[in-house]
């Protein structure tokens, strides 16, 4: 290989990195000077298009319904709905029941934060925060869910069980949790985004659209399973 050459393709790499590095940043879409300047980031606005898009589509979906007279619509949407409740309660048990729409709506959340980039948007759960908060909030309901059932001496005792020594590595497994929630999906997601805009750099036609379909599809769906599974055998071994 000549030096010119050389030169070429290392100014190529660092242009394919320096893309990359961009496309991967967090930008400040606008700010409230309100607050004291608070910065409002691209993902958060992102985060606000999917739960408004949530919203109105629930709206538009449930409008017309009757108990008397049930359309298809509605009908369609009542059998969905029961077989994901189905599925949920397979996995949290006849107690956890109350906790099935949290896990549907966050399951939901993840999966077309995960989708949208399908339509041009940037992930949102590729942004740490974003993920943090999932998880947070998630290990919170679980922690909850466990005081409700067994009161707070209850939920005390358990972390005793089976035996008294291993206290410490049941208390640390609370702290633990939400790390591994969070960073398995926001890795998964980080890098199904890197890999996708390598390709996109390296081969722009055809191949981008076919490793859509794994890397923006089913590996999206996927992680929202994932993180939503997890937390429902959190929430199981919480109550019971």
């Amino acid at each position: 290989m000549q030096p010119e050459d050389l030169k070429e393709e290392v100014t190529y790499t660092d242009g394919i990195i320096e893309e990359l590095l961009d496309q991967l940043n967090t930008k400040t879409v606008f700010t409230i000077p309100v607050f004291g300047g608070l910065e409002i980031s691209e993902s958060v606005v992102v985060m606000w298009i999917i739960m408004a898009v949530a919203v109105i589509g629930s709206i538009f979906l449930t409008r017309g319904f009757s108990v008397e007279n049930p359309g298809k619509r509605q009908l369609f949407l009542e059998i969905m709905i029961g077989k994901f409740y189905g599925f949920f309660e397979s996995l949290v048990g006849e107690k956890g029941k109350e906790y099935i729409p949290y896990l549907m709506s966050v399951g939901f959340f993840i999966g077309f934060a995960n989708l949208i980039g399908l339509f041009g948007f940037k992930p949102p759960t590729k942004d740490l925060n974003c993920t943090i908060a999932l998880a947070l909030m998630s290990i919170v309901l679980v922690e909850a869910a466990g005081i409700r059932a067994r009161g707070v001496k209850g939920w005390a005792k358990s972390f005793a069980q089976p035996v008294a020594i291993i206290t410490p590595i049941n208390m640390l497994e609370v702290i633990i949790r939400p790390f591994s929630l969070c960073l398995r999906l926001f890795g998964n997601v980080l890098g199904a985004f890197v890999i996708m805009e390598l390709i996109k750099s390296v081969v722009p036609m055809v191949l981008p659209m076919v490793m859509s379909l794994y890397f923006d599809i089913f590996d999206g769906i996927i992680q929202a399973y994932v993180f939503v599974f997890l937390t429902s055998l959190y929430i199981k071994e919480a109550i019971e």
